[in-house]
Formats: structure tokens, sequence, C-alpha cells
């Protein structure tokens, strides 16, 4: 039996995984995808990667700035200079200077795939049911192709919806944690033969169906010409259950209409993701949630404020709620 069993290997879980684990813990993580990353997922398309979720992160808590010193120190974590542009009229409380835009290195999971080395974690294994016995004092975490295991503790990192259908509607938490509304978002992928002659690399876009544009590869570590769209909210839940050609030939016309230079050099690789779960409208400030009756846990961005600053606060503080509650 694991002490710790660690649903989902994005920056909350493996942030508490990693610390658990050398303070002693046997640690298990299970995750759904291929790999680590989460929303700060990279994908690699014939001879390009796209971060086709989260762009960059910002340090501000001085244990963060002092984590990112480290990475960076490393060769995991490097600053994104880009030259930024602003289309459409720019809400005032946006206008205020930011931090310096770091990115993960050569991709944006780098930090993350760097903190699952020498874990446990089982990629692959999503978990579709969840078993608490009181007795043992022990969870049994069942997964829908047959595979179980057992762990003493449990920390859940899944977006909100998720966390409640594996706990049960009926648990003192799923009210919270329910009340968390989860907006979706459409990203777009486009790789070109030739660098687009443009004034920017990526544009914060307040018009239209787009919300940001970056050229990912001009990020440091990366190579090609790679850019990425996101789509707005509220175009996101509109076309949510559209089909995925339809959703990137939509993108892909508003992609053109701000940047000109893509039809005149059409991309050679088009593709499309969907994030039904990207960021939270009303996200918690609380750090992490918990049952400590049953050993249960709770982390996300969308515990702590969004960013993926906040999810590695949430996997902090989670971390140190298991540690007080052993």
């Amino acid at each position: 039996m694991k002490d710790l069993a660690v649903i989902g290997a994005g920056w909350s879980g493996l942030t508490a995984a990693s610390t658990l684990a050398r303070q002693g813990l046997d640690v298990v993580v299970l995750e759904k995808a291929r790999g680590p990353g989460g929303r700060c997922a990279t994908r690699r398309q014939d001879d390009l990667q796209f971060d086709h979720g989260a762009q960059y992160f910002t340090a501000r808590n001085p244990s963060f700035v002092e984590e990112v010193q480290r990475w960076s120190s490393q060769g995991w974590v490097a600053e994104w200079q880009p030259r930024i542009k602003v289309i459409g009229e720019r809400p005032d409380a946006a206008m205020s200077s930011p931090a310096a835009r770091l990115v993960g290195v050569p991709g944006m999971n780098g930090v993350l795939r760097q903190l699952a080395e020498g874990l446990d974690c089982r990629y692959g294994w999503q978990v579709a049911q969840l078993q608490h016995d009181i007795e043992q004092k022990a969870w049994t975490l069942f997964t829908a192709d047959g595979n179980s295991l057992q762990a003493r503790r449990l920390l859940v990192t899944a977006p909100p919806a998720q966390t409640v259908q594996l706990i049960g509607p009926e648990h003192a938490l799923a009210g919270q944690i329910a009340s968390v509304d989860m907006q979706p978002c459409w990203a777009l992928m486009l790789g070109f033969d030739q660098p687009l002659s443009t004034d920017f690399d990526a544009a914060f876009v307040n018009q239209g169906p787009v919300s940001w544009i970056a050229r990912d590869s001009h990020k440091p570590g990366r190579s090609g010409e790679a850019w990425l769209a996101h789509a707005s909210g509220e175009w996101s839940r509109q076309w949510l259950e559209a089909d995925f050609d339809q959703a990137a030939d939509a993108l892909l016309e508003a992609f053109i209409e701000l940047v000109p230079q893509a039809e005149a050099e059409p991309p050679r690789l088009i593709s499309s993701h969907r994030w039904r779960y990207s960021m939270a409208a009303n996200p918690l400030d609380d750090g992490c949630l918990l049952d400590a009756g049953q050993g249960l846990f709770i982390a996300g961005d969308w515990c702590s404020g969004n960013r993926v600053e906040g999810a590695w606060a949430s996997g902090r503080a989670a971390a140190e709620a298991i540690i007080n509650n052993a």
C-alpha cells in the first residue's frame, strides 16, 4: 500500500509529489495522459512543437522566485522576450507592466518532466472510481481498464467537475468545488515552411474569436516556424462541441485576419485542441482543500488563483497539509 496516491501529473500534483517523496513518503502519481504537464503540455508534430496550453508563467512569490532561479540555473526555465502587440482596446487593469515572462525548456512541460524524474509516475492511468475504507483508513483507486491500487492518503488535482465526479456530489467538499466555473479554450496550432514576416511575436487580442496568438518557435529552445492561437472564452463555449477540423478552419480564418502573411504562405500543418477546462472564472484562494478524516486532499491552480504560480503554491500547500495531518 502506498503512503499517498496523486491524481494528475500537472504543476500541483508533481510539486506535492516531489516534495513529499523527498520527505520519505512512498508516493505514486497517476496521469491519464501519456506524459506530465497537464495544461502546461507540449505537443510535438512533425519537426515542430507547440505549447498549446499555458503560454508562459511569471514568478512573484519569493519562494517561487527562489525555485525558478534554481530551475533556470539548471536550464529548465528561460525568460521569453517576445515583441508584444495589443489588438483591440485593452482593459485598463491589464496595462500594468508584467513580470518577466518565463517558459519551460525545451517545452512548457520541461520543469514537470524533471520533477517527475525518480517518481513512480504511471501514465495512461485514468482513474474512474474511488473507494474509501473507513476501517482500514485507505483509498482504493480503480481505472476503467481494470487496474487498481491502494493508498493511505489521496491527493486529487483534477479540474473541479472531474474532482466532484470522483469524490461524489454528496461529499462535504463537493459544493465548494462545484462552485468553481472552469472556462473552455480552443487552441489552434499552425506550422509553416518559412518564417512569417511580422512585427510581433505574440499578441493579446481583445476582439473577435481569438484572444491570443504567439510564434511558439520564438521561445528559447524551440525551432522552426510554429504559431499558436487561443480562442476567446465566449467563442470556445459556443464551439465547445464542434468538430475539431471545423474549429480549426474557423480559427485559421480568424488567424489570417490578424496575420495576413499566413494567406500568402499557407501553413503546412494545421491542428486543433480543445481544453474543456482551461481557466477558472472564479478561482478559490484556499491553497488546498482537505478532509483530514478521510485523508483526502484537493489541489489545483483553481484552488489558488489560476496561474502556474498558483498551481505550484497549491501543490506546496497540499504537501504541507498532508505532512501536518499524517
